[in-house]
């Protein structure tokens, strides 16, 4: 699999939304987090590295699920990085 294929495109729905912002009941404390369509055969240290050096960001967790529609990845960025910011590069708003 060549690098290029492992992130797919981002997937945008209204709790992906409040993955990046965090929500009022945890005090916005689970915020900061971006969810991907990844390939099915990547894994979470290829994802890291990818989206790390794609993004210029820092990546501090990842947790991945496969659902009918493919693998979804959320990462999690660290600290001094904006999921925002980063969401605004990438097209999701």
């Amino acid at each position: 699999m060549k690098r290029n294929d492992v992130l797919i495109r981002p997937f945008v729905t209204e709790k992906a939304m409040n993955h990046m912002s965090g929500t009022p009941t945890q005090k916005f404390k689970d915020g900061n987090r971006l969810e991907f369509i990844v390939h099915r055969d990547a894994d979470k240290p290829l994802i890291k590295s990818v989206f790390e050096e794609r993004f210029e960001v820092k990546v501090e967790k990842i947790w991945t699920r496969i659902q009918k529609d493919g693998k979804h990845a959320i990462i999690k960025l660290a600290d001094g990085y904006s999921a925002e910011d980063l969401g605004t590069r990438v097209g999701v708003f």
